[in-house]
């Protein structure tokens, strides 16, 4: 089969084996992939957790039909098209474990279908199991013009956020983020920004701040949070390291917390997947939520496709059709 593989000349097509499904997995036809910005590292060489690599295969998102289950799936029978996670998602064909998958309605597309598993399933348990997000609170979405920032506000706005504020240093960006549920748009490169959100809380600051980007604004994003207040480190766009302000950390008793999947058991993913099937698959279903779709691009185009992500010039999600 065919597989955008990273070799000793960067990444490029292939042909590899077609895998087989062992154990709780299942083998699936894909017929769409979405990229994000994992991706892009790792077609650099960069690892991300155990992916990565020479000789690896890349992508982690994608959409398709099962077309045979290892020997302990369960739920999941050859035919049913789902959208799901894992390792090696951008070739013809892909495992994943029988936990992982969200079953698609006949009536979504592939190309819809595989811009949502990432975004669902990091943002859900970022905001509702992470983050106790309940209505009425506030929520400021640091990197919002990030596809998974998109979708954090969307699912904010569905669990009851009364006020979601969301951050991008684009302006153009910044403009389109109400489409998505803010209720205000900062540039969280304008030193002022932590005053802003202070004013539109009554001075008290957010109840849950979603942060993709500390570096820079670590110690601005505790400014902007309210006593007894959570923090939930998602990314580090902005940077790995920065100043932290410890005082005022402690002084408003913030609970701060790092999440990602690449430490994660099997165990606790299948969990998360569980946890969005049954809260908010069926708005996603319905077209509460929802991921724009920046471009598509055949898979033999693949290459342009990392192209239009590296030059950062894209609003949602760019799709990769097999």
């Amino acid at each position: 089969m065919k597989a955008f593989v990273y070799g000793q000349g960067g990444a490029a097509i292939a042909e590899v084996p077609t895998p087989e499904p062992l154990g709780t997995q299942v083998l699936v036809r894909v017929h769409a992939c979405g990229l994000n910005r994992a991706d892009l590292g790792m077609t650099k060489g960069h690892a991300h957790g155990s992916q990565g690599g020479v000789g690896t295969a890349l992508g982690m998102e994608w959409a398709g039909e099962v077309v045979a289950c290892g020997p302990d799936a369960k739920g999941v029978v050859p035919g049913d098209r789902v959208a799901g996670s894992g390792s090696a998602a951008f070739a013809e064909y892909t495992v994943a474990d029988h936990g992982r998958l969200l079953p698609l309605p006949a009536a979504m597309s592939f190309t819809t279908a595989a811009t949502l598993p990432l975004a669902l399933t990091t943002m859900h348990n970022a905001l509702v199991t992470v983050g106790r997000l309940e209505p009425g609170q506030s929520v400021l979405v640091q990197g919002a013009s990030s596809g998974v920032g998109l979708m954090a506000m969307q699912i904010a706005k569905l669990k009851g956020a009364r006020l979601v504020v969301g951050s991008s240093t684009n302006a153009e960006r910044r403009a389109r983020l109400a489409e998505f549920g803010a209720d205000l748009a900062i540039d969280s490169a304008d030193p002022a920004w932590v005053d802003t959100v202070l004013s539109a809380t009554e001075g008290r600051g957010v109840d849950l701040v979603i942060d993709q980007v500390s570096g820079r604004v670590a110690s601005q994003n505790l400014r902007a949070t309210r006593v007894l207040g959570r923090i939930v480190n998602v990314g580090r766009l902005g940077g790995s390291h920065a100043d932290f302000d410890f005082d005022t950390h402690a002084a408003r008793r913030i609970d701060y917390v790092g999440v990602t999947f690449r430490t994660r058991t099997i165990e606790e993913i299948r969990d998360i997947f569980a946890k969005v099937r049954g809260d908010v698959w069926p708005a996603a279903v319905e077209g509460q939520l929802r991921m724009p779709i920046d471009s598509t691009f055949t898979f033999d185009d693949i290459g342009n496709a990392f192209a239009r992500m590296e030059a950062n010039a894209h609003l949602g999600k760019i799709v990769v059709t097999l």
